[in-house]
């Protein structure tokens, strides 16, 4: 078995594991009401740096402004709660329309 192979199984295990011990566990821990608050916060920020860093740089530099401005309207008509399809198709077509006026 070559390392690449067992890596590929071990973080197989691994991931399934993960998946298996939610529905073991649930009702049997009990977690305090401030370490709940503290986990949606948690991920609520991990998702703002991965969607920060995606939207802003490209090829360890600055991905021009067409694409924040675009994700920046996504994000408004997310937070309107447009549907979906609608978000991405604004997105798009804001970016895609900048960077066709020559906008980077």
């Amino acid at each position: 078995m070559t390392p690449t192979v067992a890596a590929v199984l071990a973080l197989a295990v691994g991931t399934y594991a993960f998946r298996l011990v939610g529905p073991l566990l649930h009702g049997r821990v009990e977690l305090p009401a401030r370490v709940q608050e503290l986990l949606s916060t948690a991920a609520v920020v991990l998702l703002v740096a991965l969607l920060a860093t995606g939207a802003l740089t490209e090829a360890h530099g600055f991905a021009g402004w067409a694409r924040p401005l675009g994700v920046l309207v996504g994000g408004v008509l997310a937070w309107r709660r447009a549907p979906f399809v609608v978000v991405v198709l604004g997105a798009a077509a804001v970016t895609a329309l900048l960077r066709a006026a020559g906008v980077a």
